[in-house]
Formats: structure tokens, C-alpha cells, sequence
């Protein structure tokens, strides 16, 4: 057990290590979202490590991972006063546990902004003290078997399987990876995310208009980034369309003359095949005329 879990730490490592080669771009920038978060709010993050890879390919999304926004909930009074950067991100980390980390380590990075609705005050201090609760909560990651399958970040599985995959042989690095413990936050005060819908017929009822529709709680335990974006129950934030963006106060930088005739200049368009002999008889007639008004020319000058 103990070299499983040994050979588990050093596979985790690898597969959690970024591609340096891989080069994203940052949606907004720090300060803006930083203005734009709210507690209780979902950052979705486009990662470029092995596991990122797997996620965004076998979830079908550019999401793979989230964090819980908890702002200054940790922070001091004194470390508020320092301007000391709060750590206001709580993810899962397959390596780490469960941490909590500033939203600088994000910044670099796209990212989108998914909001829950409607909760109160109270109802969101609960989802991120039930998340809070867990902080150095770590992973068994002696099922190196689940976590040998992300040497392959892209296994050849048709598309409507993909998602179906996760659940195969998963365990603790799965659950890390994915969003288990965001869904299990919300799900703790009833909110929904992606819940299965289904129909009860009351036993004296006779029509289907008098069925019941009911929600219930999926198995929190492989929920994906995904999820949140796509979930009616969470409005996508977008940073710069919520400070006022103006179209007009944008500085476009105006194409150089030479760029300009570069880019309007025709391209020939090959000939088919097919249409080759057509097109060399009639350069050839082309070229004749253009012989015969040369020998025309010539010959109606007078000599001086």
C-alpha cells in the first residue's frame, strides 16, 4: 500500500505539472475581475496540465477546473488593513487537498465567472462554510489506476461515451479533479446545478396533468466544470460587459498601405483540370491576334 500510494504522489505530481509550451490568454484582467467576484460565485479556469486536458476532452468544454470564491472570509481585520492579498479561491488539488489559494495564481489564465441566483446573504455564508469545513481534507491516491488512465488525455472514445468514461474505475483522484466538492457545497442547502427531473404519479391520479415533476440530487461525486456553465441555475458574469463596456472608447490600430494591398491582392485561381485544353486554345488565339496587330502597326508607318 505504501509504494502504491508512493508511486500515486509521483504519477499525481506529473500528471498536475502545467505544458509551459501551452500559451492561453487571460479573459479579463486582474483587477477587473477582482472588482467583478462575488463570495459564493464559481471561477471556471482553462488549465493546460495532463488532467486539464482529459477533463476538457472527456466533458466535451473548455472548463477543466473550478473554484469556490469565498473573498476575505479568512482574512483578518489587520491583513484587510495591509492590503494583504486575501486567499479568496477554494479548489480541490489532487496533489494538495483541499486549499485555499489567492485569485493571483489564476489571473494568467481564461476564465469565466458563474454566479448561483437568487440565494441570500445567509444561504451563501453556509455554502462556503460548508466548503471551508474541509480545508486540508486530502486524497487517497493509491488507485493509481484511476490516475494512469490520464496518461492518455485523449483516448480515442466516441463523443457520447466521453463523459461516461469518467465514472469508469474512478475513485478519490477523480473525484479531486473533477468539481465534487463545490457540487456537494451547493447541494447541502438544496441548490440545484444539473438535478435529475423526474415525474410521480400520486396514486388517485388518472391524467398526466396531474403528475408531480421532482428534482432530485445527482451523485455529486463527478460533477465537472462544465456543469456550472451550462446549468440554467447559474448566470455567466462576464467582467468587462458588467463595468460598461463601450465599443466606442475602443483604439483599433489602422492596417499599413502595404499590409492593406497585401491583403486585397488576388490570388490566381488555378484552373480544373478538365477545362486546361480549353483555356491554352484560347491564350493561344489570344496570342496570335496580338501578333497580327503588332504586323499591322509596322506596316502602316510612312517613312519621315
Amino acid at each position: 500500500m505504501l509504494l502504491f500510494s508512493y508511486i500515486g504522489r509521483k504519477l499525481a505530481h506529473f500528471l498536475a505539472k502545467p505544458h509551459d509550451t501551452e500559451e492561453l490568454f487571460p479573459t479579463s484582467n486582474p483587477a477587473l475581475l477582482q472588482r467583478t467576484l462575488r463570495k459564493g460565485d464559481i471561477l471556471l479556469v482553462e488549465g493546460t496540465s495532463h488532467f486539464s486536458t482529459s477533463i476538457k476532452y472527456l466533458s466535451q468544454s473548455t472548463w477543466s477546473h473550478a473554484a469556490l470564491y469565498i473573498g476575505d472570509h479568512l482574512s483578518s481585520q489587520e491583513d484587510i488593513d495591509a492590503g494583504i492579498e486575501p486567499l479568496s479561491l477554494l479548489e480541490a488539488d489532487i496533489e494538495h487537498g483541499v486549499r485555499v489559494l489567492p485569485l493571483s495564481a489564476y489571473e494568467t489564465l481564461h476564465s469565466r465567472i458563474c454566479r448561483p441566483i437568487g440565494l441570500s446573504e445567509s444561504e451563501i455564508n453556509q455554502v462556503i462554510q460548508f466548503a471551508v469545513a474541509r480545508i486540508g481534507d486530502s486524497y487517497d491516491l493509491k488507485n493509481i489506476f484511476d490516475l494512469a488512465r490520464y496518461l492518455i488525455p485523449t483516448p480515442p472514445i466516441p463523443t457520447k461515451w466521453r463523459r461516461k468514461a469518467l465514472t469508469l474505475g474512478s475513485g478519490d483522484p477523480t473525484q479531486a479533479i473533477c468539481s465534487s466538492l463545490i457540487a456537494q457545497a451547493f447541494q447541502s442547502i438544496k441548490y440545484p446545478i444539473l438535478p435529475d427531473i423526474i415525474y410521480e404519479n400520486p396514486e388517485d391520479a388518472e391524467r398526466i396533468s396531474h403528475y408531480q415533476r421532482m428534482h432530485r440530487h445527482r451523485d455529486p461525486s463527478l460533477f465537472t466544470p462544465r456543469d456550472f456553465d451550462v446549468s440554467p441555475y447559474f448566470e455567466v458574469i462576464k467582467p468587462m460587459v458588467q463595468s460598461g463596456f463601450d465599443h466606442h472608447a475602443i483604439n483599433w490600430v489602422e492596417p499599413h498601405p502595404a499590409e492593406e494591398a497585401i491583403s486585397t491582392e488576388q490570388v490566381p485561381v488555378a484552373e480544373p483540370v478538365g477545362n486546361m485544353a480549353n483555356t491554352a486554345s484560347i491564350q493561344a488565339q489570344a496570342d496570335m491576334e496580338a501578333a497580327a496587330i503588332r504586323v499591322d502597326v509596322s506596316t502602316d508607318k510612312t517613312p519621315g
